[in-house]
Formats: structure tokens, sequence, C-alpha cells
């Protein structure tokens, strides 16, 4: 049984992470008030919200099945008090703050009419410090942490969000929180 755990927790683990980053990618490009080919903007929010919530699940089920892993020695203190755990207790503490960043950016997100836009913004802001503490996780603790398709896949993820950002950090970045155009170099008569 515990091996049929430990295969659940490794593989939720892994597709929560792939899940994660194209969650951060979607948010980047729905921010970035730029439409995607074939796609409207409010159809990218969507697959963002859609896709963030299947990240949430897996997440969940990766730490559920862990409780019951003999090897991985999960408390439900670990999953709320970082740096605690008796296994790997760094590398799982990281696991258990990008956990806790993730339950602060569902909650603020479920609740973004209750708790506002500003609130629900420096929240999700939160998601560029949790996403690369979940990767240094998942290379510290995890069985394939350091073999070489896990790292490829950790790299390709990698890729992918710092593409994202530069891609919104162009100085053709649309933003539509207000307005927030590219800025143009006005030349001077003299």
């Amino acid at each position: 049984m515990d091996t049929a755990l430990w295969a659940l927790g490794r593989g939720t683990g892994v597709a929560a992470l792939v899940l994660f980053t194209v969650s951060i990618v979607l948010g980047v490009l729905t921010r970035s008030g730029r439409p995607l080919p074939g796609l409207p903007r409010f159809a990218v929010t969507l697959v963002h919200r859609d896709v963030s919530l299947t990240a949430t699940v897996f997440l969940l089920i990766h730490i559920v099945s862990l409780f019951f892993d003999s090897y991985a020695q999960l408390r439900l203190v670990d999953t709320v008090l970082p740096f605690v755990a008796a296994y790997q207790p760094f590398w799982q503490g990281l696991g258990t703050l990008a956990f806790d960043l993730v339950l602060a950016v569902a909650v603020t997100g479920m609740l973004r009419n209750v708790v506002g836009r500003r609130v629900f913004r420096v929240v999700h802001w939160g998601t560029y410090v949790l996403w690369p503490i979940a990767v240094a996780h998942a290379v510290g603790t995890g069985t394939d942490g350091r073999s070489a398709w896990f790292l490829t896949l950790a790299g390709v993820c990698t890729a992918a969000v710092v593409a994202a950002v530069v891609w919104r950090l162009t100085s053709r970045s649309v933003e539509y929180s207000g307005v927030r155009l590219p800025h143009r170099v006005k030349e001077k008569v003299s």
C-alpha cells in the first residue's frame, strides 16, 4: 500500500507543479491585457481559474496521500507550520509554506468581492513567491527531484514562467487596471 500512496503523492505533486506553472503563465497573460490568438481575454481568465482550481485539487490529493504514507511521515501540523516536519524539515517546510500561500490565494480569489480588489491583487502577487518555493520543494524533497527528467521538466516550467513575465514587461504591454499604455518617447522641439 505504501508504494501506491508514494506513487500517488509523487504523481499528483508533479501534476500540481505543471498545473500551477500553466496557471501562473495564464495569470500573467491575463493581466498583460493582450489577447491571445484565437482566445478572447475573458476565455484566458476562465481557463486560468479552472487550471488553478485543478492544480489546487491535485495539491490537496498530494498532501492527503502523504498522510497515509509511512515514509513521508506527514502530520497535520506539517501542513500548517513550516519547517517542523520529521522528514526533511527544510524541504517539506518549503512545501508547507507554498501550501499556506496557495490557501491565501485561493481564499482571496473566492472572496474577491468581499476583500476588495486591492487585497486580492496584493495576495495574488504572492504567487511570484509561491511558485519558486514550490519548485524548490519539489527539487529538494521529491523522490525524482534531482533526476534528469524532473530537472528538465522544472527547467521547462521555469522557462515558461520567465518567458511570460518577460513578455508582460515588454513595452507593448497594456494592463486593463486603468491606463497602462506603452511609454512613448516624445520628440523635443528645439
